[in-house]
């Protein structure tokens, strides 16, 4: 069926479509009310086929591409836009714009229920009537709950009640002893609402912290001051200073974005009961500038409210207006059970801080700016269609088939993500099987944690073939780059600080300077993922080496396998050496047995 066919055959009903070039690559995933309307408003049909005048720059290039569609069909429209986010996650289309999700952000909660109630820290609902969030907290969740504890006689753990004892909290003057009877609850409930106002007034805890930090330097504690210092900077990251007074008490969430040239930058701020409490941002790379912004307030509303959350607003504020309004509202009613309204505010004092979130993203920018462009030297250089912005490595470790275990890192923003990395024991035993159960357990996991921009590979062109045979198995749109040392007499280069490595993709073989700050770059990033994985082969290789038990052996004891660890350094030493070489360290009869033990295994 051609294209026009395939067209006028789309059903009048809700669902999701995709549009693919001559290929068969993926360029596109929408969603539509209407399938048939909403693709034929894509086209015109006379005189012949072809994209409509009226379509913007960037998406009359990508109908002129577009060579066949892919639809599927669904009940309404909310599951529409649930399943075009989803696939886009997963697939990564060449023209949609790619926002990665946001990460559940923690909130501090009270069971003001309970007798004697402590702050703690919570990501989901908790189901309990008595509970008061406050947050959520994008960033210093974890210290702001710390230092409540540092400074104020709080329950200081959850065991303490019910151990009916005094600890040695009470005794370092931390807790006041609920658990002997020795505070009433009305006294402890004056003690809970100093901390609830700490929670609240973030400036006055950290001009706790800081008196604190003071007598633990004038203490000669200095270890202790360094702790409470960088938990001031973690606190004091999340505080947002706005002249501006809401004067009310109210909830409600702010999404402002901000393009400069090919780069999208969107600010999200917390407001609770009149405070900004927190932010986060994302920067989108793009090939050109988005003549919309449509399509990322959506995205924007479905990667961050997709559940209930505690403490969720009533009103989520637009930096500009969208035509995805209505939609936008009806998704978080069902998906929240709560009525949200969305609006762009034009005056007043919720203008005034969405123009103070706008001039929010001038600073992320400059901040931004200060880090290299080395993304969009790597696009060129390969000649990728879109900039790249998260990388997952790949490399694996091994000895003689032991101990055989991979490493994946992340690095995105400008870092290494440690929370994302992934470490893998393998059941392979050649590295081409290694690196193909590697990939494979990750690709299985794109739906549930979304692919990257590049895969950086370990290895030479075999491995690259592998690895795309993996990712388009899963039809995900992914860059590859695979890296591997010169051979010179078949023998790969390690020289350092002289490595000649290779760069590989589908197209190109790149032999790069020494000095290229591209190659140079991407040997960092192998290097880490090297690291990584030798540091976990050695650290299952001693634990394998550990659970082969020599102490099984009758009269080999723990004195004696000590004897031998420390002479010989590890076990692999001890099992290829010959009986003399054992005698060395322990009598005869116990080094034919340590012996003939290896014997038998082998």
């Amino acid at each position: 069926m051609n294209l026009k066919d395939t067209i006028s055959s789309l059903p009048p009903t809700p669902g999701i479509y995709q549009y693919f070039d001559k290929d068969d690559k993926l360029l596109y995933i929408g969603k539509a009310k209407n399938l048939k309307s909403r693709v034929k408003s894509y086209f015109k049909f006379t005189p012949t086929l072809a994209p409509h005048d009226k379509l913007s720059q960037r998406i009359f290039k990508m109908i002129s591409e577009t060579k066949s569609i892919n639809y599927i069909v669904v009940q309404n429209e909310n599951d529409a836009l649930i399943l075009e986010n989803s696939l886009i996650k997963q697939l990564k289309p060449k023209y949609n714009i790619l926002l990665r999700d946001d990460k559940t952000f923690p909130y501090i909660y009270i069971d003001f229920s309970e007798d004697f109630p402590r702050p703690l820290m919570t990501r989901k609902i908790i189901s309990s009537k008595g509970v008061k969030y406050f947050g959520p907290y994008s960033t210093g969740c974890r210290d702001m709950l710390d230092s409540l504890y540092e400074l104020l006689p709080l329950v200081q753990k959850s065991s303490c009640i019910k151990s009916g004892k005094a600890c040695i909290y009470f005794q370092m003057n931390m807790c006041l002893a609920p658990c002997e009877s020795r505070v009433t609850k009305e006294k402890y409930k004056d003690v809970l609402n100093q901390a609830v106002d700490l929670i609240q007034n973030k400036h006055s805890m950290i001009k706790k912290l800081k008196i604190q930090m003071a007598s633990m330097s004038a203490q000669n504690r200095f270890e202790d001051a360094i702790v409470l210092r960088d938990r001031i900077q973690k606190i004091s990251k999340s505080q947002i200073k706005s002249t501006t007074d809401i004067a009310k008490n109210e909830n409600f969430d702010i999404v402002a974005i901000k393009q400069y040239e090919q780069k999208v930058i969107i600010v999200r701020w917390f407001i609770r009961d009149g405070k900004v409490v927190s932010a986060s941002h994302n920067i989108v790379n793009t090939n050109e500038p988005i003549e919309s912004f449509d399509e990322l307030f959506k995205t924007t509303i479905i990667n961050n409210y997709k559940e209930p959350l505690p403490n969720l607003p009533n009103l989520i504020l637009f930096s500009h207006n969208t035509s995805n309004t209505t939609e936008l509202e009806e998704f978080l009613d069902q998906t929240l059970q709560k009525r949200v309204k969305i609006q762009t505010p034009k005056i007043g004092a919720k203008k005034d801080l969405v123009d103070l979130a706008l001039t929010n993203c001038d600073e992320i920018l400059k901040q931004n700016k200060t880090t290299t462009d080395i993304d969009r030297q790597i696009k060129e250089l390969f000649g990728f269609e879109n900039i790249p912005k998260r990388y997952e490595v790949f490399d694996n470790s091994h000895m003689a088939g032991e101990a055989t275990v991979g490493a994946m890192v992340v690095y995105d923003d400008n870092r290494f993500i440690k929370a994302d990395s992934r470490l893998y024991h393998l059941e392979a035993k050649d590295e081409y099987s290694q690196m193909k159960e590697m990939l494979t357990r990750r690709a299985i996991k794109f739906k549930q944690y979304p692919p990257p921009d590049i895969w950086l590979i370990d290895g030479g062109a075999t491995l690259l073939k592998l690895a795309y045979e993996i990712v388009q198995s899963t039809g995900a749109n992914i860059d590859i780059v695979a890296i591997s040392k010169e051979k010179i007499d078949k023998i790969s280069n390690r020289a350092k600080g002289k490595a000649k490595d290779i760069l590989y993709t589908k197209e190109n073989i790149y032999k790069l300077q020494d000095s290229d700050k591209r190659l140079q770059f991407c040997q960092n990033l192998r290097d880490m993922a090297h690291k990584k994985a030798i540091n976990f082969h050695k650290n299952t290789k001693l634990k394998q080496d550990k659970d082969i038990s020599l102490l099984s052996i009758s009269g080999i004891g723990k004195a004696k396998v000590q004897k031998l660890i420390n002479y010989f350094g590890e076990f692999d030493s001890i099992k290829k050496a010959s009986i003399d070489e054992l005698n060395i360290v322990i009598n005869k009869t116990d080094s034919e047995k340590v012996f003939q033990f290896y014997q038998t295994k082998e």
